[in-house]
This record gives structure tokens, C-alpha cells and sequence, in this order.
């Protein structure tokens, strides 16, 4: 743990989804766990960054179950939380190629020319997707339900197939159902049924959703940790090239369009056109992990052997102590992303 001085400072956490890239931000948590003075009120996670934010909760709602004083709770559960996360991802890494992708073509070759003709409901009828029960064995989901008090809140963006929207998963309806869904690619795995709905992955609607962090927690602060690049300095111009440029835009677009609401309330605010009684003036944050991961393309995403894992890991944490350094002492004073020039 950190001896850094300083009351205790609230924020929130936007996990942005992207495959095995997660693993980005599992070292970007653990430099944050290890910050004494750091409160996490809210996190909003979507598909690998729902996953984060789950383990992430389940280490505190373990310590409050553990422990009746407060400030021993809070320590115990960031470290129980650094845990979590580590058995999570070294779970991740055990699995290898059948985490991200596609799990049966990996483990059966025969069906990798397949794939491309059939949809998952063929290829994998039996909906077999090793990541879930790994899943539900690192984080119990009753518990997360039953704990509220010193747990952070969390939020799970998923899109509804039929009406293409994207919704949020919190409080009771919290689950590995609404995890799965928010990480399910619709050609690798068949849409997750939940209430007689069915969802694909959250990244459509709400790469991460910020707009629960905004409206349904008291922290004015957000910090996002991106892990899709916003911009390339190049023009792709080979078909995988280009496949992966759309995905990245793709999968940022709902964010950037949540970014440019914020920075014009802001603005407004700054003028003195709206209440600031009624609309939140928000301070957003961000760990910028698509510049370090552009490099390694889009398909990346689906690696998962143990030592990519721990690479990106060691790439996170060195991003997540870096913005410590830097920005720590703008948490709740002022925003340290400049929106104007970033979204």
C-alpha cells in the first residue's frame, strides 16, 4: 500500500472492454488498489472491462463481509481485490486461446473453415464458453448483490438485440449472465438470454457506459481507462487493416458521443446557462492504454497465454502509477482530459 498523504479521495471507474487487452487494466487497478487514499464510489465496465469491475468489487464486498470496521474493511478490500483480479486473469491465462474468440475452433481446428458459414448457434450448439465458469468461480454474484455497504456500485453495459439499445445491469440484476452478455461477440458466441431478452456485447452501445457513473452516483469524478485506440497516424489500406481500423471506431463510438455531452454541459455550466443544482459539473480522467496497445493490432485481443497476459499487466501498472504521478492531486479539483480537444 501506498504511504502517499492526503485525505481520502473519491472517483469513479470507466473500464473500457477490448478482448484480452483487459489485462491492460488489471495492472492499471492494481497501482490504484495500492493507493491508501483512493475510494472508488462507482465502476462501469463493459465486456472485458465488466469482468474487471466485478473481481474489483467482489474483494470489498468479501472484506465486508470479513471485517466490521470500516477503515480495516477498506484496506483488507483493495488487497482482497488485487487478488481477485489476479485469479481472474491468471485464470484467463490457463484457458489461453479458449478465453477470447473462438473458443471451439480453437480446441477443434476442423471447424475454423466452418465458422465463417455458420452462425454460433451451429457452430456451437451447445453454447460451451469456458470464460463463464471461470467467471463464476472468482466472483460470487449473491454476495455482490447482498453487499452494498463500502462496495463500489457497479454498472454493466450490454446492447438488446431487439431493440439495439444499450442497458445497464446493476444492483439485482447483477450476474454472470449480464457479464457474459456484455462481453458477447455475436459471431464467436450466441446472444445471452436474460428475461426473455436477448444481448450481445455492450461495446455497441456503451464502451464504457458513462452515463450511470454521471446520474446515479454522488462522485463527480470519472476516470476512464481506454483500450481502444482513438487515432492512427496511418491510413489502413490491406483488408485486415482495415477491418481492425472499423472495429476500434466501432467500438468507440457510443463513448466519444458520451464525452461530447459532458464537455458541452460543461461548457454550459462554465457559462452560466445551466443549474449546476440540477446537472453535474463532471472532472473526467483518463489512462490513455489504446496509444500503448495500438501497435499490436486488433487481433491481439483474442491472445491469452500467460505471459501476453502479464506483459500487458506490467504495461498497465506502469500507466496506472504514471497517472498517480501526474494527476492524483487533480482528483476532485479539476478534470485532467481536455474533452474540447479529445472528444
Amino acid at each position: 500500500m501506498s504511504d502517499a498523504p492526503g485525505p481520502h479521495l473519491r472517483l469513479n471507474l470507466a473500464l473500457q472492454g477490448g478482448g484480452s487487452h483487459g489485462a491492460f487494466t488489471w495492472g492499471v487497478l492494481d497501482a490504484l488498489l495500492e493507493d491508501d487514499h483512493l475510494d472508488f464510489e462507482g465502476i462501469s465496465g463493459t465486456s472485458a472491462g465488466a469482468m474487471n469491475a466485478v473481481a474489483l468489487a467482489q474483494g470489498f464486498a468479501q472484506a465486508a463481509q470479513e471485517y466490521t470496521d470500516p477503515q480495516e474493511a477498506r484496506l483488507a478490500g483493495a488487497a482482497l481485490a488485487r487478488t481477485t483480479l489476479t485469479r481472474l486473469w491468471e485464470g484467463v491465462g490457463a484457458l489461453g486461446g479458449l478465453s477470447w474468440g473462438a473458443p471451439l475452433s480453437q480446441a477443434f481446428p476442423a471447424l475454423q473453415m466452418m465458422t465463417q458459414w455458420l452462425a454460433p448457434a451451429q457452430a456451437n450448439p451447445l453454447d460451451i464458453n469456458p470464460l463463464r465458469r471461470l467467471l463464476e468461480r472468482v466472483v460470487d454474484f449473491d454476495l455482490l448483490c447482498a453487499t452494498r455497504k463500502a462496495v463500489p456500485q457497479v454498472f454493466v453495459c450490454a446492447t438488446n438485440v431487439r431493440t439495439g439499445r444499450g442497458e445497464i445491469f446493476a444492483g439485482p440484476r447483477l450476474s454472470a449472465d449480464a457479464v457474459m452478455a456484455s462481453a458477447c461477440l455475436p459471431l464467436v458466441f450466441k446472444a445471452v438470454e436474460i428475461d426473455g431478452d436477448r444481448y450481445w456485447d455492450g461495446g455497441y452501445s456503451g464502451n464504457p457506459a458513462l452515463h450511470p457513473l454521471i446520474y446515479q452516483t454522488e462522485c463527480s469524478d470519472i476516470l476512464l481507462v481506454q483500450i481502444n485506440p482513438i487515432e492512427h497516424l496511418g491510413v489502413p489500406d490491406t483488408v485486415p487493416e482495415i477491418m481492425d481500423r472499423m472495429n476500434e471506431v466501432t467500438f468507440n463510438a457510443s463513448l466519444l458521443a458520451e464525452l461530447r455531452a459532458i464537455e458541452f454541459v460543461r461548457r454550459l455550466l462554465a457559462e452560466g446557462k445551466l443549474d449546476p443544482r440540477r446537472y453535474k459539473d463532471v472532472r473526467m480522467h483518463r489512462i490513455d492504454g489504446g496509444s500503448v496497445l495500438a501497435g499490436m493490432g486488433f487481433a491481439s485481443k483474442a491472445r491469452a497465454d500467460l505471459g501476453f497476459l502479464r506483459q500487458l499487466f506490467a504495461l498497465g501498472r506502469t500507466a496506472g502509477l504514471q497517472w498517480l504521478a501526474a494527476h492524483r492531486p487533480d482528483v476532485g479539483v479539476r478534470a485532467s482530459l481536455n474533452l474540447a480537444h479529445n472528444a
